[in-house]
C-alpha cells in the first residue's frame, strides 16, 4: 500500500490510510471504538453511529478481532485515546477476515501455555511482549555483527551438511545424501579453523547447528543459532577479550536502542549492562569455590565436569558473567591445545552467566602431529577427518576462537524461563512443526 501511514506517524490534522489488525472493538451504544494495531503501535478509530453511514459502521464494528483492515480518515487529537489521537473514518476495508474463534488471545488478556503459543507462533508474535523479545534478538545480532566488523572479521557461511561430525559420531542427525550417509553439522568448528589458515585469517559466522541431544530441558534445543568466532595469531586470552567485547556490545546496544521493548517487557529498571572486565577463574579455582559453597552433596574433584547446581552456586556467589579457563585436557575436545609445560591442562575456556554456560572456546592445536595425536587420544580416526587435518601440513598459524548460542544469550539477558521463548520455531525432541 503506497499511501499507507504507520499508526505511530499519524498526526492531528492529517488524512491518512492506516492498515493492520483489529485489536479490540468497544461498543458503548451511540459511540464505538475500534483499536487498530500495526508494527509501530495502536490507534483508536471512532464511530459516531448517528452521524455515519450505516454500512461504514456495520463494517467497522462487525469485523472479528485479528482481521486485517485498512482505514482511511482524518486524524484528530483526543487526550482520552490510548495514544492521544484518533481517526474518524471515511472508509473501512476488510482485507482479510479472521475466524471468530482464535486459538490464543493476541491481546494477552487471556494467557496461553507455551505449547499453545508455539503451535500458533504467528498469532503469538502479535503480542507486544513476544514481539519485543525478537526485536531485541535482532538488535543483539546487529550489534554483534557490527562489533566483529570493527575488529577486522570477515563473515563466512559454512556447510550444514557434512560427511563427518565435528566431534565424532555422537549426537549427530544422519541424513541420506544422494544415496550416501551424511549428517547435519554440529558446529562450523573445523571449517572456521580452515578459514583462519586461508587468506581471511579472522572470521565469524552466525548460523544454525544441529545436535541430537537427548536433553529435554528449558535451556536445551536440537537446532540452535550460533555465533562463532575464529582468528589467526591470537591466543586464548585474546579470544576471551573478543568474546567479552561482543557480549558488552550486545548489552549496550539493547540498552541504547531497545528502550521501548524493555518497557514492554517491564524490564526498564531491571536491565543492566554488565561491568567490563569479567573475572577469569581457573578450573581449579572454580571447583574449590563450588565445593566451599556446600551446595553439593559430593565434593568435586579434578576432572569432573561442573554440574548445573555447581554452576548456579558459583554464579550466585560471583553475581555476574565470568570465565573459567585452564580446563583439564581430558574433558575438552581434541582441537583444544594443551599447555606444553603441563599437558594435563588445556587452553580451553567457558564464559558463564550466573545461571548457565554461554560460551565454549579456547586456543586450537595448530601443529599437525599434535593434532593427530589428539584425535587418537579421544578414540577418533584421523583418516575420517583428512580434509581437515591435511591443511595443517601446509602452514596453519596459531589461532583461537569460541562459539555461543543466540538463544541462550537472549534468554539470560532477558531472564526468560525457557529457551524456546527466544526462538521463533523451536526444534526439540517433541517439536518438529510448525
Amino acid at each position: 500500500m503506497d499511501d499507507r501511514t504507520y499508526t505511530a506517524a499519524a498526526e492531528p490534522g492529517d488524512t491518512v490510510t492506516v492498515a493492520g489488525w483489529v485489536h479490540e472493538v468497544r461498543d458503548l451504544g451511540g459511540i464505538a471504538f475500534l483499536i487498530l494495531r500495526d508494527t509501530t503501535g495502536k490507534i483508536q478509530v471512532k464511530f459516531e453511529k448517528d452521524e455515519m453511514d450505516d454500512d461504514l459502521v456495520e463494517t467497522g464494528l462487525g469485523v472479528h478481532r485479528e482481521s486485517v483492515i485498512a482505514v482511511t480518515g482524518d486524524v484528530e487529537e483526543e487526550p482520552r485515546a490510548p495514544t492521544g489521537v484518533e481517526i474518524t473514518p471515511d472508509s473501512v476495508d476488510v482485507v482479510a477476515e479472521a475466524d471468530p474463534e482464535l486459538p490464543l488471545d493476541p491481546s494477552g488478556k487471556v494467557d496461553a501455555d507455551l505449547s499453545t503459543r508455539l503451535d500458533n507462533r504467528t498469532l503469538d508474535l502479535r503480542k507486544a511482549e513476544t514481539k519485543a523479545i525478537f526485536e531485541i534478538r535482532a538488535e543483539v545480532l546487529r550489534a554483534v555483527r557490527d562489533y566483529f566488523r570493527g575488529v577486522g572479521c570477515t563473515e563466512i557461511n559454512t556447510p550444514k551438511i557434512v560427511a563427518t561430525g565435528t566431534e565424532g559420531g555422537t549426537e549427530l542427525f544422519p541424513i541420506t545424501y544422494f544415496g550416501q550417509e551424511a549428517f547435519m553439522n554440529q558446529s562450523p568448528q573445523l571449517f572456521k579453523q580452515l578459514m583462519v589458515g586461508s587468506g581471511l585469517e579472522r572470521v565469524f559466522e552466525v548460523g544454525p547447528i544441529f545436535r541430537a541431544e537427548e536433553h529435554n530441558t528449558p535451556r536445551h534445543l536440537n537446532e540452535a543459532t550460533m555465533i562463532d568466532f575464529e582468528s589467526a595469531f591470537i591466543d586464548h586470552e585474546e579470544a576471551m577479550d573478543v568474546c567479552e567485547g561482543t557480549l558488552m556490545a550486545a548489552y549496550e546496544a539493547v540498552a541504547e536502542n531497545c528502550q521501548d521493548e524493555l518497557e514492554t517487557l517491564d524490564m526498564t529498571e531491571a536491565f543492566e549492562v554488565p561491568d567490563e572486565g569479567f573475572p577469569r577463574l581457573t578450573y581449579e579455582e572454580a571447583i574449590e569455590r563450588i565445593n566451599a559453597t556446600g551446595e553439593l552433596e559430593e565434593q568435586l574433584v579434578w576432572g569432573d565436569d561442573l554440574p548445573t547446581e555447581g554452576e548456579k552456586a558459583l554464579g550466585d556467589e560471583i553475581g555476574g558473567h565470568y570465565f573459567i579457563q585452564d580446563w583439564p585436557a581430558e574433558i575438552k575436545p581434541f582441537y583444544i591445545q594443551d599447555y606444553d609445560d603441563d599437558p594435563e591442562y588445556s587452553k580451553g575456556f567457558d564464559l558463564m552467566h550466573p545461571q548457565m554456560e554461554l560460551v565454549s572456546g579456547g586456543q586450537r592445536e595448530h601443529r599437525y602431529d599434535e593434532l593427530v595425536a589428539g584425535f587418537e587420544q579421544q578414540g577418533l580416526d584421523p583418516d575420517q577427518f583428512e580434509y581437515y587435518t591435511k591443511m595443517f601440513k601446509y602452514g596453519m598459524p596459531p589461532h583461537a576462537g569460541w562459539a555461543y548460542g543466540v538463544e541462550r544469550l537472549v534468554m539470560t539477558m532477558l531472564g526468560l524461563g525457557n529457551i524456546r521463548e527466544a526462538v521463533l520455531f523451536p526444534r526439540d525432541r517433541q517439536r518438529l512443526s510448525p
